[in-house]
């Protein structure tokens, strides 16, 4: 009999062999990290930035868009080129824990043009670690296998990014912006530092 939906065991991360495993517990903290200060994000540069408004916030999210998409393919041009997966650890280590420590800037800016510079250094981090993420989950997904392991990945990462975005608008309300900012950074850190595991299981051609 066919079966019409993904077993429970997947949604454990079981039957999933260790680097996948690892590494989308990895990026579900980052990415929920991140989750945490979006909700409130408008509000942070209405509160917190001289002159903040809709225009400035807009901005902002333009200029990471704009930073991340210019440099993502000559970034995963130039991993692709080199042999082996060292360079693409390297990077996504490397990266992974700038972007995560990157928020912590959040908290010294009060200009709209400081706001900017630092959505720039965040799209160009994030370009940085998004293609060697790609090419490591790509070469290392399960055989017959592919559909499931993204879903799990897309569907897990949404769930606590769900979850860790209530809990950042909790925090933000009750604590105040900079304890979001620290639990931010802290969660998203674990993450990146997680990336380390996979090394052991890295190809080396």
């Amino acid at each position: 009999m066919l079966k019409r939906s993904i077993e429970t065991k997947y949604y454990l991360l079981k039957e999933i062999n260790p680097l996948i495993r690892l590494i989308i517990v990895s990026d579900i903290l980052i990415v929920g990290g991140t989750a945490m200060l979006a909700p409130i994000f408008a509000l942070f540069i209405e509160n917190y930035i001289r002159g903040g408004n809709e225009q400035v916030a807009g901005i902002a999210v333009a200029l990471f868009l704009i930073t991340k998409s210019l440099f993502q393919i000559p970034v995963a041009t130039m991993i692709d080129r080199i042999r082996g997966e060292k360079d693409d650890f390297v990077i996504l280590v490397l990266f992974s824990l700038l972007m995560s420590l990157t928020p912590l800037l959040y908290l010294t800016i009060s200009e709209p043009w400081h706001l900017y510079l630092v959505q720039i250094v965040l799209g160009f981090f994030t370009a940085m670690t998004f293609p060697s993420f790609m090419a490591i989950f790509t070469r290392h997904i399960d055989k017959t296998q592919e559909g499931t392991e993204w879903g799990v990945y897309f569907t897990l990462s949404d769930l606590v990014s769900a979850g860790l975005a209530a809990i950042g608008g909790y925090i933000a309300y009750t604590i105040g912006f900079s304890a979001l900012i620290v639990a931010v950074v802290s969660i998203s850190t674990v993450g990146s530092l997680m990336l380390i595991s996979i090394k052991p299981y890295l190809k080396k051609q």
